[in-house]
């Protein structure tokens, strides 16, 4: 059995993070010791760890919580993992896209300025300031 404390240092997520999941339903309600404190079996070690990881893959709650319902019922089909999965790596890759775009209108404007001149001609601001400056469309990614 582990403490939270425990759990924590084992999955490097913090003590609050895990209280969240578990009020969230996504790891099982800890046992408790008479003295009223948490106590973790292996099980939920491995479902925390497994929480985390997805969390550090950029999985949604609401996908992760799919994903444990899928686990906690080994006799279905993964076709909806899979798709889960797909999806987040469809939003990846659009993230990727638009995070290109930056990349290359961020270098284009930041070329635009030798950082020589004063501030009222600085291609860098005049460009913040001014949409139409830019290449084409960018957002944040």
């Amino acid at each position: 059995m582990f403490s939270i404390g425990e759990l924590s240092k084992r999955t490097k997520v913090k003590v609050p993070t895990i209280r969240y999941y578990e009020a969230m339903g996504l790891l099982p309600e800890a046992e408790r010791t008479a003295g009223n404190q948490r106590r973790y079996n292996k099980a939920g070690l491995e479902r925390l760890s497994f929480i985390r990881h997805a969390r550090d893959l950029g999985f949604s709650i609401e996908a992760i919580s799919s994903l444990i319902e899928l686990q906690d019922h080994p006799d279905r089909s993964c076709e909806a993992a899979t798709d889960i999965a797909a999806s987040q790596l469809a939003d990846v890759r659009a993230k990727l896209k638009r995070l290109r775009t930056l990349e290359t209108e961020l270098s284009r404007i930041s070329k635009g300025c030798d950082g020589e001149g004063v501030s009222e001609d600085c291609y860098v601001l005049a460009s913040l300031a001014d949409h139409n400056l830019c290449d084409g469309e960018h957002q944040k990614a």
